[in-house]
């Protein structure tokens, strides 16, 4: 392996195509720890984690034996996609509960955070946050879950047809009767807003 520790990532890829597999053991110890650690990040689970991480390995072995990867000399970035496109998978296949809440119990309203606000908006967006919550669970179960599958887990009408196993006219409708119903508890002020 000392031999092998300075050599690009596209020759030994090369090498592990031709069937040199210490070329592969210098990729997977060069990136383990930045692949494994995005893992991770995204689903906050080590065990979980490690299960994806062993998933990515099988996948990126299977992609390269078959010669299905192109070399654009961007290994690192490609496997870490990979990785991510796992995590994503793995979490559409489990059906979540409306109540999302991340692995590690944390609401996802607490979680999400693309900015940093200042402190008189982080109190008015934690009210917000409370508020819709309330009206959500005022909602029919069938109408709240094809929202939060929709809205907080970003996911297409097509896999909230599948994870819901309804049609996706279906679906389609609670999401409609959820957002009307939403509406209605604004203007009748069901709840203070």
């Amino acid at each position: 392996m000392k031999t092998l520790e300075h050599v690009s990532d596209t020759e030994l890829i090369r090498s592990f195509q031709e069937g040199d597999t210490e070329a592969f053991e210098v990729l997977i110890y060069r990136y383990k720890d930045k692949i494994y650690s995005s893992i991770l990040f995204f689903v906050k689970d080590n065990y979980l984690a490690e299960d994806l991480f062993q998933d990515v390995f099988i996948k990126i072995i299977d992609t390269l034996k078959n010669k299905r990867y192109t070399e654009e000399g961007k290994f690192l970035p490609w496997a870490l996609r990979i990785a991510h496109n796992l995590c994503v998978d793995y979490f559409r296949k489990v059906k979540r509960t409306p109540a999302i809440k991340t692995s590690d119990n944390k609401d996802i309203f607490d979680v999400i955070n693309i900015y940093e606000d200042g402190a008189d908006q982080k109190i008015m967006q934690s009210q917000s946050h409370e508020r819709v919550r309330m009206m959500l669970e005022l909602l029919p179960e069938e109408q709240r879950e094809i929202i939060v599958l929709r809205h907080y887990a970003n996911l297409s009408f097509k896999e909230i047809a599948q994870i819901t196993n309804c049609s996706i006219n279906t679906a389609l409708g609670r999401m409609r009767y959820g957002l009307i119903n939403l509406r209605k508890m604004m203007a009748d002020k069901q709840i203070a807003l």
